[in-house]
């Protein structure tokens, strides 16, 4: 490993330990009532991490909020499949990975990650990347929420360039896009992947920023929906919805893919999961409801910063 990344990596273990905290310590005060539980682990091919996981809050039905540093001697499949380049190298892997699935279907459950990975070769230079990003998964989305999401994401990419959020915004909405139902997951946010070509510094500041944002980002959105009423109708519909969660990060999310591929904690890494779902065969949402415009208007990529608060029907 080359003396920089030697240097640094503690610096990188260290926010992302910090990260962990601020966010469960958040997310504890917004909820008033559920409590982190937290499971250290130890993996035995190398490394470990520390799941945290909320249950029956009173706005969290289900939260996990992960922290894990691994170490394997070859790189997964789902790691070199775009950078075949990288097949054979050793790694090291850290990051903080959460996903919060509120029980009120007004709030949207949201996920968040940020990573960091070193991969080397004796005698070669060592290769390092970050990664990450944060989406939203509405179920009865408001487009004043979307749009102070997108806010967030935009103003914390304004230092880095004017390009940096058009460009992470798309491979958002293609990353969360489930092919087999030709809809986006949610109504997206920022998806980074590879990020390395600014120098180390600059990287990292980077990563830091989404990190940092994602509270920024969510807490004002549970703040305004937690005691919206709902009934049973919202409700079914809320958890036939959450199964096109799980199919997504069963089938594509590369995530869950290389944490099963490594030997990871399977616990931990289905932690993602919402804790109840339904599949309803050929279901079919009223027309010209608020079912209907989920899947119409929200899971479609969109410039949700130009468009008109005032069109919002649900408001």
């Amino acid at each position: 490993m080359s003396e920089l990344i030697s240097a640094d990596i503690q610096r990188v273990k260290s926010f992302l330990l910090k990260l962990q905290d601020e966010i469960c310590h958040t997310l504890e005060m917004v909820d008033g009532k559920g409590l982190f539980i937290e499971d250290e682990w130890q993996r035995e091919e190398g490394g470990g991490g520390r799941t945290r996981v909320m249950t029956n809050g009173n706005v969290i039905e289900q939260g996990g909020v992960n922290f894990s540093h691994v170490f394997g001697t070859q790189l997964p499949t789902s790691a070199t499949a775009a950078r075949p380049e990288l097949a054979g190298r050793s790694f090291q892997a850290m990051g903080v990975s959460l996903v919060i699935h509120p029980n009120n279907p007004y709030v949207p459950t949201s996920h968040a990650n940020v990573r960091f990975f070193v991969a080397e070769k004796e005698g070669e230079e060592a290769v390092w990347w970050f990664g990450g990003g944060f989406d939203l998964t509405p179920f009865y989305p408001y487009l004043e929420d979307v749009q102070h999401w997108h806010k967030i994401a935009r103003n914390l990419c304004e230092p880095f360039g004017n390009s940096v959020y058009p460009q992470y915004k798309k491979w958002c909405d293609d990353y969360f896009y489930l092919k087999h139902r030709g809809e986006t997951r949610g109504v997206g946010g920022l998806f980074f992947d590879d990020l390395n070509e600014q120098g180390f510094e600059r990287s990292f500041e980077f990563m830091q920023a989404v990190g940092n944002g994602y509270l920024d980002a969510y807490v004002p959105i549970i703040e305004k929906r937690k005691a919206q009423t709902f009934g049973e109708r919202e409700r079914q519909f809320q958890l036939y919805r959450r199964g096109r969660y799980v199919e997504f990060n069963l089938v594509y999310d590369r995530g869950t893919l290389f944490g099963l591929q490594t030997g990871g904690r399977t616990e931990s890494i289905l932690m993602s999961m919402p804790p109840l779902a339904r599949w309803e065969y050929a279901y079919h949402a009223q027309s010209n409801t608020p079912e209907t415009k989920l899947t119409e208007v929200f899971l479609k990529p969109t410039d949700w910063l130009s468009m008109d608060a005032k069109s919002d029907a649900n408001e």
